[in-house]
């Protein structure tokens, strides 16, 4: 699959100008605040540009009035002008942002639930194999990039633009062409020569990117194993792995810095050599009268005021490039689609009893691996069905199936007669509450993790949830009760507090169909024939089907399955397949002899069962 710190993401000219086309939607949403900024934009720059004449007359006034009598009024008032016009600049400029500021934080917030939202619609695959340190810093440089785009192309790049053509124009009425084409050619040097180097630089910005990225996600797997790297001793192991890619990330920071620079000393070089020609092309006119003191005033003020906006276009040029490759990236991220989606004409499920049926379901994760060859059962309405087998079987496969977080490679599965693949996911998954093996809970209270089972439930549908789940004595025991902190991942719990958190979510949730994936497992034997209880009076009027390792938790069950090589190998209640005297048969006695024979754990957490 493909990762976003790949290095060679591609970027050409096309695809840049389809990134800025892109922000367009967000610029659309605000069209009367674009137009006032916008406005108020070209009233700073007329202001700006008007400065310096106001400074040419001043000086004009005094250097005349040398040896004469002064009208101070005529000088104050000049004075006071050229203090209005900057101003002025000033005022326009920050009422331009002030304005502007609500389109561009829109946006920000627009992307990134936009983003969010994305993510939660791709399926499980994507998410077992995605960096979530890289894809982060992705999403994080991206949404930044946006709002910089839209600040910067629009309020920097265009003012830049504008004022060139503004002085020019004065300089081209006012004084010999000689100035205008020693301006424009160091404009264009100058641009050319930015552009030449940025682009260079972009690939040590993409390498430094990328290498952050493959830092930041080791740094993230490491800290989330946390117990694992203490159960082996590893701290030293870990450090040496995140400082090798700290090593690459520093070297590529290196380089973009040496490039960085380059650049800046070649663009200083420009400007340098163009203002030494053009003030001694000024000082030439003023020694023989051409042109007055203060003309030679406005020409300097104007090189100052041209060439400030001009190296700050290169910084913002430089920004630019660098935005619209994370920008890039992020809309390269939105792109993707994903490989699990609703229907054209999906309607919502209508549960009638909630009978699940599969119909000869063939399904792999790899194509040259099979895991599930043409496994055909029916769960009818209000009954418990049970799937047990070796590992590796299929089991999990098919709670998550019937959950499409994938799709069937053959056949299929219907609820109600409903294909699953014909009716929304939303109300597909309305209809199952689920308990997993490995229950991971949010870094918040214990309220709150039983409550995301139905988020607009009472406080005490909620405590009753947790009352049934065997859960509140545990609540009650702790000083915060409800209000506990459980940690990231639960981590503050043990796997039996977890997995009855997981219980009474369900039960809050009350879903017509119940997949129980070894709902029980981290239960000791007291709690587990509570909580065995709880879910036989949850499940009575509801459709069941449960994914077991410990064979006495599934005896009740009406039918039991038995998997083996991805297929059905046998099939009855627990007396009859004790009876027969088959795998059943001698799985539950190696379970009661004390023969610990794992039969179900490792397939179902890595997706390749």
């Amino acid at each position: 699959m493909r990762t976003f710190a790949d290095n060679d993401y591609p970027s050409d000219h096309k695809t840049n100008w389809r990134v800025i086309a892109g922000l367009w939607p967000y610029l659309r949403e605000f069209r009367s605040r674009v137009f006032v900024a916008a406005a108020c934009l070209v009233v700073a720059k007329l202001a700006t540009v008007a400065t310096p004449v106001a400074l040419k007359y001043i000086v004009d006034y005094l250097d005349k009035s040398r040896g004469s009598t002064l009208v101070m009024w005529v000088p104050i008032l000049l004075v006071v002008g050229y203090g209005v016009l900057r101003f002025s600049g000033t005022l326009f400029n920050e009422l331009r942002d002030a304005i502007f500021a609500r389109v561009a934080e829109r946006a920000m917030r627009r992307v990134s639930l936009r983003v969010f939202e994305h993510l939660h619609e791709r399926e499980l695959a994507y998410h077992l194999d995605r960096k979530t340190g890289g894809l982060a810093r992705d999403i994080e440089r991206g949404t930044n990039g946006i709002s910089f785009l839209l600040r910067f192309t629009l309020f920097n790049i265009v003012p830049t633009l504008l004022e060139i053509t503004l002085v020019s124009g004065i300089l081209s009425i006012a004084f010999r062409p000689g100035y205008v084409i020693a301006i424009v050619v160091a404009v264009v040097v100058y641009v050319l020569f930015s552009i030449k180097v940025t682009e260079w630089r972009t690939g040590f910005v993409r390498e430094a990117n990328a290498r952050d990225n493959q830092s930041n996600a080791r740094a993230m797997d490491s800290l989330l194993n946390y117990e694992t790297v203490k159960y082996f001793n590893n701290e030293a192991y870990e450090a040496a792995r995140y400082d090798e890619d700290l090593k690459v990330w520093e070297t590529a920071r290196l380089k973009n810095r040496l490039s960085l620079a380059a650049l800046n000393a070649g663009q200083a070089l420009i400007i340098g050599v163009t203002l030494i020609v053009i003030m001694s092309m000024a000082v030439s006119d003023v020694a023989s009268g051409t042109i007055t003191l203060g003309d030679f005033t406005m020409i300097n003020a104007y090189l100052l005021q041209l060439f400030i906006p001009l190296n700050a276009l290169g910084f913002v040029y430089r920004e630019i490039r660098q935005a619209l490759v994370n920008v890039e990236r992020l809309f390269g991220l939105l792109g993707e689609k994903s490989a699990i989606v609703d229907a054209p004409e999906a309607r919502d499920l209508v549960t009638q009893g909630a009978t699940v049926t599969f119909e000869n379901v063939s399904f792999a994760y790899q194509p040259n691996r099979p895991i599930l060859k043409g496994v055909t059962f029916e769960v009818p309405a209000g009954h418990k069905v049970a799937v047990v087998g070796a590992s590796g079987a299929g089991k999990s496969t098919i709670g998550r199936l019937l959950f499409r977080f994938f799709d069937v490679g053959g056949g299929r599965i219907a609820i109600d007669g409903q294909d699953i693949r014909d009716v929304t996911q939303h109300s597909l998954r309305a209809a199952i509450g689920v308990v997993p093996q490995d229950t991971v809970l949010f870094n918040d209270t214990l309220y709150q993790n039983i409550a995301y089972g139905r988020p607009d439930a009472t406080d005490e549908e909620v405590r009753q949830a947790a009352r049934l789940a065997h859960l509140e004595p545990f609540i009650e025991s702790l000083p915060e009760g409800y209000g506990t902190k459980v940690g990231e991942r639960g981590l503050k719990l043990s796997g039996g507090e977890k997995q009855r958190v997981a219980i009474a979510r369900v039960i809050l949730k009350n879903p017509p169909i119940l997949l129980l994936d070894e709902a029980t497992s981290s239960l000791d034997s007291l709690s587990e024939q509570a909580i065995l209880a709880a879910l036989k009076e949850v499940s009575r009027q509801r459709t069941t089907l449960v994914i077991a390792h410990r064979l006495s938790t599934i005896r009740d069950a009406d039918t039991i399955l038995v998997m083996a090589d991805g297929q059905i190998a046998e099939s009855g209640s627990h007396q009859q397949l004790l009876a027969a005297g088959g795998r059943y048969a001698e799985l539950w006695s190696q379970q009661h002899r004390g023969d610990s024979v794992e039969v179900a754990h490792p397939d179902d957490a890595d997706g390749t069962e």
